[in-house]
């Protein structure tokens, strides 16, 4: 498998978070896991700012902190995926958004990045505490309800989201995957 780097968004990835974007709507593809990245298109250093925001919200903040990370494939300094992390569930995001909210680009999909980019998630998760993590997809995305499976997700139900669609909630338990997974990814040393 490639190496990889799991990095908070920096100034030197700007273009490739537009091009990212872009990515996207070239593909009609859902865009899921970017921190408001698309609000931002043309204003890389105002989500730079909204990011530091979200990362310095309380537990008592109207509005739940999160963060976000930049997947990087090292052998050519490409950005393959974003991961959206937030720290604690609203009423909203515990019915429909869950923890953790995760893409890669269209054209690298199918090579098993999203999994590596899941776990990477999950252990930041393990390193502020979280436990326990909900992760939702939508229930024809076969290959996000397979990469969550694949790290140990266990589906509570499925419910219908505010678009008529039928959502699917997992829950994983952080350091039992981790545990589990640990030995697949040992190899990598960036996370």
């Amino acid at each position: 498998m490639e190496e990889f780097i799991f990095i908070r968004p920096t100034k030197e990835y700007e273009q490739q978070a537009f091009d990212y974007i872009q990515e996207f709507k070239d593909y009609n593809s859902n865009i899921n896991g970017v921190g408001g990245l698309r609000r931002y298109i043309g204003d890389y250093d105002g989500w730079l700012k909204h990011l530091e925001e979200d990362r310095s919200r309380t537990m008592d903040d109207d509005r739940v902190p999160g963060e976000t990370f930049m997947l990087i494939r090292k052998s050519d300094n490409k950005l393959i995926g974003l991961a959206n992390i937030r720290l604690r569930l609203d009423d909203h995001l515990l019915m429909y958004g869950g923890h953790i909210g995760y893409g890669i680009r269209p054209t690298e999909r199918k090579k098993g990045y999203a999994s590596y980019q899941l776990y990477c998630a999950l252990k930041f998760c393990q390193e502020i505490g979280l436990e326990r993590v909900l992760v939702t997809c939508d229930k024809n995305n076969l290959g996000s309800a397979k990469t969550i499976q694949n790290s140990f997700g266990v589906l509570e139900n499925e419910v219908i989201d505010d678009n008529g669609e039928v959502l699917q909630r997992y829950w994983i338990d952080v350091n039992d995957a981790i545990q589990k997974l640990q030995a697949k990814y040992e190899h990598q040393k960036n996370l």
